[in-house]
């Protein structure tokens, strides 16, 4: 697959080298063959929750699906905009950018061109580009803006989550363009209407703070600490602890023990409960996707921790060994997973058994493809793989303190059960139900407290990790 994404690359890089130019004014209404536009959108306006907080902006009807004003939309975002040529701009949101150019429906990022279902577009010195550009490419940057399209709604979670603390974006006066364009008579102006419940302005040259409510976003630099915060902490945080399978679906089965073969949805359901216990007990709340022995869709539990409000999301499973592996029953150890592209056979073979379970979905329709590529098209629903990732190595090296098998490190690959849960999230392989040593170590009472304090003892390291980087940051 990698080989295949290079090659894509590859092609892309001269076709937007070339596009750039070539491009010309009738090119301005010619959408790329293989770009498909979205369905229609059900008005003639989009909601942005951003810097301003809840804004409406207007979506010009297009072939491509529509189109928004660009330097409104930057603004809105906590973006910027700037000018490299009269006609070419570049739009960053932190640190990750694009660049632009009139008539030509491509975007350019990191040497390679992205299509666009049409053409960017100028109109009397405005810049107009396809809605596809903030409900696709722009939140793959992980920045925390995200598309949500049951609402025909962009979401910059930080901004929403700071409302009352973030100024907001004069979006009725929008900024004069930088350079002059080509005008196009018979387009009109957008409308954009601010709730009278915004807040006052805001410079678009000013990112917005991002809340203390969620890991991995920055925090004001002197946050008030609640009362009911655990010592150490500045305020009272909820995580989501999700027990792997459940119901129809037994997971792996395991070895025998006390001639009762090992379930992973029952095993993971009870450490699950102890994690649970363990969390409560040092001052966070904590919910539990899967609170029985019944099925939980995985396009859901991550739903269940967002309307929760839950700032971290903890998968627990059990592994199995791989059924071509000589001597598969001696292979034991923990590692532990973030979203991510898999770079390995094993990480895919791993993903691959875990996101099994939509078999049992008779209500749930993953769409087609296989399961890593239904992820990686979801994938701009996640906003907080960086801080996944440190929160993936600091579980990693506590369980791997006091697991009895070795330590299998860190590793990323295409979990659905991730794919939806807006916070930093991660997935853990515990031990191996295939493994005697490991499977009656996460069975016995001793494993399963040795599991909740350790994967406690991590996630009150990462939230104090968290405090101090986002006060330094709001330095």
């Amino acid at each position: 697959m990698a080989r295949q994404v290079s090659a894509l690359r590859r092609a892309l890089a001269p076709v937007f080298a070339a596009a750039l130019l070539v491009a010309s004014v009738g090119a301005s209404h010619a959408a790329p063959p293989h770009a498909a536009p979205p369905h229609a959108p059900p008005g003639d306006a989009i909601r942005v929750r951003g810097v301003a907080g809840d804004t409406v902006v207007q979506l010009l009807p297009s072939e491509g699906g529509g189109r928004v004003r660009l330097d409104v939309m930057v603004r809105l975002l906590g973006g910027t905009m700037d000018s490299l040529a009269a006609d070419r701009w570049r739009v960053s949101f932190s640190g990750s950018a694009i660049e632009l150019q009139d008539g030509v429906p491509f975007a350019a990022y990191n040497g390679f061109a992205l299509p666009l279902h049409e053409a960017v577009l100028v109109s009397s010195g405005v810049v107009f580009v396809p809605l596809q550009v903030f409900s696709e490419i722009v939140p793959r940057f992980g920045v925390g803006i995200v598309w949500d399209r049951s609402r025909w709604e962009v979401r910059l979670f930080q901004a929403v989550a700071r409302r009352e603390a973030a100024p907001a974006v004069p979006a009725t006066t929008p900024a004069a363009p930088t350079t002059p364009a080509r005008t196009a008579s018979n387009t009109p102006e957008p409308r954009v209407v601010v709730p009278p419940s915004a807040p006052p302005a805001n410079p678009a040259t000013t990112p917005a703070t991002p809340p203390a409510s969620t890991p991995g976003a920055a925090a004001p630099a002197t946050p008030r600490r609640d009362p009911a915060a655990p010592p150490g902490l500045s305020r009272r945080y909820t995580v989501a602890v999700d027990a792997g399978h459940g119901g129809v679906d037994p997971g792996n089965n395991g070895v025998v023990l006390n001639g009762r073969r090992v379930n992973e949805a029952r095993l993971t359901l009870e450490m699950a409960k102890r994690l649970e216990s363990e969390l409560r007990s040092r001052g966070l709340d904590v919910v539990l996707t899967r609170p029985e022995d019944r099925l939980v869709p995985l396009d859901q539990r991550g739903p269940i921790a967002n309307a929760r409000r839950a700032d971290l999301f903890l998968s627990l499973h059990t592994n199995a060994a791989n059924p071509n592996w000589r001597n598969g029953s001696a292979v034991r150890g923990v590692e532990t997973y973030f979203l991510a592209t898999a770079r390995t056979e094993d990480e895919r073979r791993v993903a691959a058994m875990e996101n099994e379970v939509v078999r049992f979905e008779v209500e749930t329709n993953p769409g087609a493809g296989d399961p890593l590529g239904f992820i990686l098209n979801d994938i701009a629903q996640n906003e907080h793989l960086r801080e996944s990732a440190d929160l993936a190595q600091l579980v990693q090296d506590a369980l791997a303190a006091k697991h009895p098998g070795p330590s299998r490190g860190v590793k990323q690959a295409g979990f659905m059960v991730l794919s939806k849960a807006f916070m930093p999230a991660i997935l853990v392989e515990v031990g191996f139900g295939t493994n005697i040593e490991d499977a009656r170590w996460m069975a016995s009472t001793a494993g399963q407290r040795d599991i909740a304090q350790s994967i406690s003892d991590a996630v009150f390291e990462y939230l104090r990790h968290y405090e101090r980087r986002t006060r330094a940051a709001g330095r």
